[in-house]
């Protein structure tokens, strides 16, 4: 059930989503595993761009700040076997690029990150920090 902004008096609400592009391809969540292989094997040993959207609004007064953060991640080569057991445990399923920093394979594949690593876990805590600053200040 969908809640509306209005039904909220006081406090914050941050909303976010983040995805993964490469060579101006928008990679979302995988379909299924076979998905998730190939998404992989497209990001080994490539560069791709993480962007962040988000919108923090103060419900007391509706003041909104929107935003976004972007960040380069370079993979190394990956090998197709620890492509398919990381797959294999289902954590790429839910994130776009199907995969996670955050994770013990997926903190491995990365080579070079440039930019905030927070944004690459699904939430650019310094922005999101200043746009709550900003909306309880307005």
């Amino acid at each position: 059930m969908a809640l509306a902004l209005t039904e909220f008096n006081d406090g914050i609400v941050i909303t976010a989503d983040t995805i993964v592009t490469l060579d101006g391809k928008i990679l979302g969540k995988p379909k299924n595993e076979k998905d998730a292989v190939r998404m992989l094997r497209t990001l080994s040993n490539r560069t791709h761009i993480v962007y962040t959207g988000f919108a923090v609004t103060n419900a007391r007064n509706l003041n909104t700040v929107c935003g976004y953060e972007k960040t380069r991640v370079t993979f190394r080569k990956l090998g197709e076997e620890e492509i398919r057991k990381y797959v294999s445990t289902g954590s790429p399923m839910d994130k776009a690029g199907a995969y996670g920093i955050q994770d013990d394979y997926g903190a491995v594949f990365v080579k070079k990150i440039s930019g905030c690593y927070y944004n690459v876990v699904g939430l650019p805590l310094t922005k999101i920090y200043q746009a709550i600053g900003e909306v309880i200040n307005k």
